[in-house]
């Protein structure tokens, strides 16, 4: 329930109201003509007045109000209803000289004319005028006009207040159950997202596991085909098919298993969940290792490098590799096919820099302000936590470091991530005098 929602309860309230209330409304006027039928009983006239009036008001209340309400809205049903109304006092004043049997009828009538709309006062205001005017001008009594109008005014201010405040209540309980529905779905992301990284440390779990498992047969066919390879090779008489297997065949088998056997280390690496401690890296290496652990999703574009030779960093290299295959992935995933990955890396004095390219859809402002906000995901469900660049953005901040994004609709996206040398909690030791002093070494 949203703000609209909530005023446009609070507009249908009046109606509401006027509904609960009608069977109430309708007894008070069927009471009163009755005492009045009762106390001129005998003056058949009077009576049979009474008895007309009562039917007439009593079906324009019950039935011509509501169908005129359901065409023409209910501020023209009431304004009908009370001319009515007008009528009808009027004519039963007039015939039993204004007796406060049918005064009665006039506070009683303005104790429930407020809360259908704005115009509410000015019809109470228009039927009081056009009752009294009716009745002075016909030999009313002033005094007791004036009693009753008092009656019905302030019966009415006391009725428009009570129904103000109950209309505050109402205001304050449908914010709080916006409060409480908004904080259920939050919730239920919550445990959706909770639910969807235990799966994710799983599979990270059975990742490690199968990674395990593959190195120790890739260790005996490495072995086997190196020894192949010196065997054939220190063999002094060999056919022409075999010398382009030492030449040309084994020397790339080798070069794939140890490409198996780096996939394989580095998804070992990724995949643990044990703490990392702060240690000296070659960034560019790092970048190496992420380009091939995302190779999956790159595969149907162009990923061009630019190692700037950074250098050793300290950080937690597993941690960077994390960042550096979350944006390669994005990347990937926002770039169609035979557009291009670009990654570059330089360094100055004292911080490192990787920026991530790519040639993909690009973000709107509206996007890029909500990029790094936990759970914000512009994929469809089902293809994304919106957990990625929040992970991204704390693991550049523990390092001491910052990101910036620029993109465009249709012109691709560059995220340029920053790093210190040496993180700032490493850079500095305790001193002697309490304080803290940069470190020597």
């Amino acid at each position: 329930m949203d703000a609209r929602l909530t005023q446009a309860s609070l507009e249908a309230d009046p109606e509401q109201v006027h509904q609960g209330i009608q069977a109430i409304v309708g007894l008070g006027p069927a009471v009163f003509n009755g005492a009045l039928i009762a106390w001129f009983w005998g003056q058949w006239n009077v009576v049979a007045v009474q008895l007309g009036l009562l039917l007439v008001l009593a079906f324009s209340n019950l039935v011509v109000s509501d169908w005129l309400a359901a065409r023409f809205g209910r501020s023209m049903a009431e304004t009908v209803r009370i001319l009515l109304n007008v009528v009808g006092i009027s004519v039963s004043g007039v015939m039993t000289h204004w007796p406060a049997l049918v005064w009665i009828f006039v506070p009683y009538n303005l104790l429930w004319f407020y809360g259908l709309d704005r115009w509410s006062r000015a019809r109470a205001a228009m039927y009081l005028v056009l009752v009294d005017a009716v009745a002075l001008a016909t030999g009313a009594e002033p005094g007791m006009a004036l009693a009753f109008n008092l009656l019905g005014i302030f019966g009415f201010v006391l009725s428009e207040r009570r129904a103000s405040l109950m209309r505050g209540v109402l205001g304050q309980v449908l914010q709080q159950r916006e409060q409480l529905e908004k904080a259920h779905q939050e919730l239920q992301q919550l445990h959706q997202r909770a639910i969807e990284q235990e799966r994710l440390s799983s599979l990270g779990m059975l990742a490690a596991g199968v990674a395990h498992e593959i190195n120790n047969p890739m260790s005996f066919v490495t072995s086997n085909v190196n020894s192949m390879l010196r065997d054939l090779r220190d063999e002094p008489r060999l056919s022409e098919t075999m010398k382009e297997y030492v030449d040309e065949v084994l020397p790339a088998t080798l070069d794939g298993i140890r490409r198996v056997n780096s996939i394989v280390s580095d998804l070992r690496r990724f995949a643990r969940g044990d703490p990392e401690a702060y240690v000296g890296f070659d960034l560019d290496a790092e970048v190496e290792t992420a380009v091939r652990i995302a190779h999956g999703q790159l595969g149907h574009v162009r990923v061009e490098k630019e190692l700037g030779g950074t250098g050793t960093v300290v950080g937690r290299p597993r941690q960077i590799v994390q960042v550096l295959v979350n944006l390669l992935v994005n990347a990937g995933q926002a770039t169609a096919a035979g557009g291009v990955v670009r990654v570059t890396t330089s360094r100055d004095e004292s911080t490192v820099r990787v920026d991530v390219r790519d040639t993909g859809t690009g973000m709107s402002e509206e996007t890029k302000r909500h990029l790094f906000e936990p759970f914000f995901t512009t994929k469809p469900p089902g293809e994304g936590t919106g957990l990625g660049l929040s992970v991204v953005h704390g693991i550049v901040k523990s390092h001491g470091g910052h990101i910036e994004v620029r993109s465009e609709p249709g012109k691709g996206t560059c995220f340029s991530v920053r790093l210190p040398l040496v993180p700032l909690l490493l850079a500095y030791e305790p001193s002697s005098d309490g304080g803290m002093r940069r470190r020597t070494s």
